[in-house]
């Protein structure tokens, strides 16, 4: 896998953190079957995505990168579907976390 597909499955790994962080709040501390079944699935892909990213790229970059779209993702998403407040100190907080994401890509590449 060359490094600008590792960053593809990367970016799709987490992508799928902020979906299965979101089937979990569905899944009501899985007692909901097929949120619970969903939540499990996107969860085995995501993880199975950033081990395949992680052949390539540094641990460290992987899972912070991963972890970062997963985190604005779900705040995103809190603030879109769960109609969670947005301030300004989390957009400027967002926006550091996207900036580190960011950071790291280009001192990788």
């Amino acid at each position: 896998m060359s490094t600008s597909t590792a960053w593809i499955v990367l970016l799709i790994a987490g992508i799928l953190e902020f979906v299965w962080a979101t089937g979990l709040k569905y899944s009501e501390g899985f007692t909901k079957l097929w949120p619970s079944v969903f939540t499990l699935i996107t969860m085995g892909i995501s993880f199975y995505l950033l081990s395949l990213s992680m052949k390539v790229l540094p641990v460290g970059v992987s899972y912070t990168v991963w972890t970062g779209i997963g985190a604005v993702g779900a705040i995103v998403i809190g603030v879109l579907v769960f109609k969670e407040p947005l301030s300004l100190m989390k957009l400027v907080f967002l926006g550091m976390i996207v900036g580190g994401i960011l950071g790291l890509k280009f001192v990788e590449s």
